[in-house]
């Protein structure tokens, strides 16, 4: 018999009675009934009750355990009577008798319960986070974050993808965000970046003659916490493919997305391929983001011209110095009560707007503190716009163009919610394309690239030469599942005169932009193929099938808000040798006077 176990806590069936059985594991609960103890084993597997009468020599040993010790017991494998049989366990028809225990490791008093989904707080799960991973739901989040990654791998495999691994020590590149830096010892004042996307070496990979590649990637920038963002790192499904337009990207990763959130997604409706495509300025205009939860059916529309001229100043007014106006349809609210409306205004009102006009829909005509501005031929043409006839009401908001449609955004979702409109038995996927090259910088003033700054425009260069560039698009698109931004992807400028023309009108000089992409610009004058990618976020994946609101819940090891790993220590201090070493002096910034 093997020292340690025979089966694991989820192998003993029914069929198994009569057997000897050892099984290894952590007190999960105990149960004192006098002259028996119950204890429930618990490994990576699953659960197994285990028994012990008073008068064994081992009862005593069992009883003072406290939970999350370590044992190995070895007995004889029982049938429960009909009336203890346990349904909720895959072992629970039968049941171990110990008839020999060896305690393996005393626990002591445990700072969090493991048996228990009480919530202990950010800074103790994440302080004792291997405590925390032995609770159930976290447990089985990250073993699905494993499958997934299995099954992603499989199928990248299946067709046609090889997986290389990029670089981690790095240079400086601007992908959006600050990079981490790593200074060098051999190279006094130098520093290495840590890579906030293996981008420049994928492209690399595919100027280097081989067609079709992914990785697992790790990826490190220096960027506050969200709830869909680690801070520090996070890893994604790279992918770069050669001899591709658009749509072959398209065609590769769906099967991928698709068979995936199939596979784990424990029955819920998947988008069917393929997925719909949004451009960039309709996903703005309909649901004021460029990652729309399709669940939600709300479609905003621009009602400008309803409300341009009329008596109510408050929208005409605005109107005049450059303001829209965008309704959000709201399909049966007609039916709700005079506090529903209140609660949005006084939503809205927190969120820094003014409130919420609305008219309400029903009897044929339009009601509400606002209607009476609109005449008749006015309220056709906002039914016919909105889609809603005598079943709803409208909602509206009046603004410049971009804070129109992100509180209009915002609207939608409150809306969809309260109304309970969200089906949240689907996932729902589209692809967001055509964005904008440039976009100018609010705080400067200058062109700024919208999106990855090695994307080809549309149009190539002739347009780069010719067009505003603020009207110029490029292959450039996002994935998006449920409102939740998967990946971002692009077919890249594979041309170095559109590289540099590309990069002259964002500010950068041809002097520039050899000494900051020299590794991209040199591979690029020896032939590089047309090529393009994307890499969809491995934890934002996991995040969605797992159900869960939080990327944390989906991350072994994740640090907290303020980017410290409480169970390691880090950041920390490092003492004097070890700077002078590196040739660094600290300088501390100046203490807040309290």
């Amino acid at each position: 018999m093997h020292q340690y176990r025979t089966h694991s806590c989820d192998a003993l069936r029914i069929t198994d009675a009569g057997k000897i059985a050892r099984l290894s594991g952590w007190v999960h609960r105990k149960r004192d009934h006098g002259n028996l103890l119950f204890i429930d084993l618990r490994d990576n597997f699953g659960i197994t009750q285990c028994v012990v009468d008073s008068s064994n020599s081992e009862f005593q040993k069992i009883d003072d355990l406290r939970l999350e010790s370590v044992v190995c017991v070895t007995g004889k494998i029982l049938r429960r009577s009909d009336e203890t049989i346990n349904a909720t366990l895959s072992t629970g028809e039968v049941e171990l008798i110990i008839s020999d225990a060896e305690v393996l490791a005393e626990a002591d008093p445990l700072p969090l319960q493991v048996n228990s989904d009480m919530d202990y707080g950010e800074e103790t799960r994440l302080r004792y986070r291997f405590l925390d991973l032995r609770r159930d739901r976290l447990h089985q989040n990250i073993q699905l974050r494993s499958e997934v990654v299995s099954s992603i791998r499989r199928r990248m495999t299946e067709q046609g993808f090889t997986e290389f691994q990029t670089p981690i020590l790095t240079s400086t590149s601007p992908e959006g965000a600050r990079d981490f830096l790593v200074p060098s010892r051999i190279h006094p004042g130098n520093f290495y970046a840590l890579p906030q996307a293996p981008q420049q070496f994928k492209q690399l990979i595919m100027v280097a003659g081989f067609d079709r590649y992914f990785q697992i990637a790790p990826c490190f920038r220096d960027e506050d916490a969200r709830a869909d963002r680690s801070p520090g790192e996070f890893y994604q499904l790279d992918v770069e493919m050669s001899f591709v337009t658009q749509d072959d990207v398209f065609e590769a990763l769906e099967p991928v997305l698709h068979g995936i959130f199939v596979e784990f997604g424990e029955g819920k409706s998947v988008t069917p391929i393929p997925f719909p495509r949004i451009p960039f300025a309709e996903s703005m205009l309909k649901y004021g983001n460029d990652k729309p939860d399709l669940r939600n059916p709300i479609v905003m529309t621009d009602v400008t011209n309803v409300w341009s001229g009329t008596d109510f100043k408050i929208f005409s007014s605005a109107i005049e110095k450059g303001a829209v106006v965008r309704a959000i349809p709201a399909p049966g609210a007609d039916k709700m009560p005079r506090s529903f409306f209140d609660k949005l205004n006084d939503w809205a009102r927190e969120e820094g707007a003014g409130g919420l006009g609305y008219i309400i829909f029903s009897d044929g005509e339009g009601k509400g503190p606002i209607s009476k501005f609109l005449d008749t031929e006015r309220m056709e043409q906002l039914k016919k716009l909105t889609g809603i006839a005598d079943d709803g009401a409208v909602f509206f908001v009046c603004d410049i163009e971009a804070e129109a449609c992100r509180f209009g955004g915002l609207a939608r979702d409150r809306i969809g919610a309260e109304l309970n409109l969200i089906q949240e038995d689907q996932f729902k996927f589209c692809w967001i394309v055509d964005y904008p090259m440039y976009e100018r910088d609010e705080r400067t003033g200058r062109l700024i690239f919208s999106h990855n700054p090695f994307s080809m425009p549309q149009g190539g260069l002739e347009a780069l030469e010719s067009d505003d560039p603020l009207k110029i698009k490029a292959y450039q698109y996002d994935i998006v599942c449920n409102g939740v931004e998967l990946s971002s992807g692009a077919i890249r400028n594979h041309l170095p005169a559109i590289m540099y023309k590309a990069f002259s009108l964002a500010g950068y000089n041809k002097e520039e932009v050899e000494l900051r992409f020299s590794g991209m610009l040199n591979a690029l004058k020896f032939g590089a193929p047309p090529h393009g990618g994307s890499a969809p976020g491995i934890d934002r994946m996991v995040m969605l099938l797992a159900g869960e609101q939080n990327i944390r819940e989906v991350t072994m090891f994740p640090m907290t808000q303020q980017a410290q790993d409480l169970m390691m220590g880090a950041p920390a201090p490092v003492d004097s040798e070890r700077l002078e070493e590196l040739h660094i002096r600290i300088s501390m910034p100046p203490t807040k006077e309290t």
